[in-house]
């Protein structure tokens, strides 16, 4: 069985993974972003799991949920779930917090990071982006290539690590909507399977993937001259490299 660390495990895709996960046996990590958040997570806490806290957009908290987490002991995957659909927190939650926590934590045997279809209409720009969050700077398909091109470029820098970006479809939840034509349950299985599966599939690195089928990302995301502006940006901003 793994210990996996789930952000975002409040609602949503990053819920389900989680009771899924938990139901399987695993050892799962939930992440909440405050104290009163974790009567979300109370029946997964009451079945074993355990919780971190934090919120996502404040570089000093994502600090505190890294230490957090090492102090659980190491993962063997983290499910970067987390996201914001909009307003100024789409960049420090979308990608900054996901980063750090890859730059803060012990080093995990995999990583899955939440992407979207929609990233296909991101921006391939990263200068004049304002990763604090006082500024707009960026919307949400700009935030998934560039949580894309993270993916792809620790599994060019980490080739111990099975590191995957995830389109987990346009869903039923909070985020996604009432109306949204895509199966729930499908949107959470690629980033279980990818976090805890011995398929030899599952057992590979550099991929972007929809319900299980590897497919190609937007051009940009494995543009190595690209993932270096990428984080050369998110190195300047959080004193933290990932080499």
């Amino acid at each position: 069985m793994s210990r996996v660390l789930i952000t975002g495990s409040a609602d949503g895709l990053g819920l389900a993974a989680a009771q899924t996960l938990v139901h399987d046996g695993h050892e799962v990590v939930v992440h909440v972003r405050s104290q009163a958040r974790l009567s979300a997570v109370r029946d997964l806490l009451e079945s074993g799991a355990r919780a971190v806290v934090g919120d996502l957009a404040d570089l000093q908290q994502v600090r505190e949920v890294a230490e957090q987490a090492n102090d659980v002991g190491p993962m063997d995957a983290v499910i970067h779930n987390a996201g914001v659909y909009s307003g100024s927190q789409v960049m420090p939650v979308n990608v900054v917090a996901p980063y750090a926590l890859t730059a803060l934590m012990d080093r995990p045997a995999r990583l899955v990071y939440l992407s979207s279809g929609m990233h296909r209409s991101g921006r391939a720009v990263v200068e004049g982006m304002d990763w604090s969050g006082r500024r707009q700077t960026g919307g949400y398909s700009d935030s998934k290539l560039f949580v894309t091109t993270l993916a792809l470029s620790v599994a060019r820098l980490w080739p111990e690590v099975f590191s995957n970006a995830v389109d987990p479809g346009w869903v039923p939840t909070r985020m996604g909507g009432p109306d949204a034509p895509d199966d729930l349950r499908l949107g959470h299985l690629t980033q279980e399977w990818l976090a805890t599966s011995e398929d030899p599939q599952a057992l590979t690195s550099g991929g972007y993937w929809h319900h299980q089928e590897r497919v190609r990302p937007h051009p940009a995301a494995g543009d190595e001259r690209f993932q270096n502006a990428l984080l050369e940006q998110l190195t300047q901003f959080t004193g933290m490299s990932l080499e």
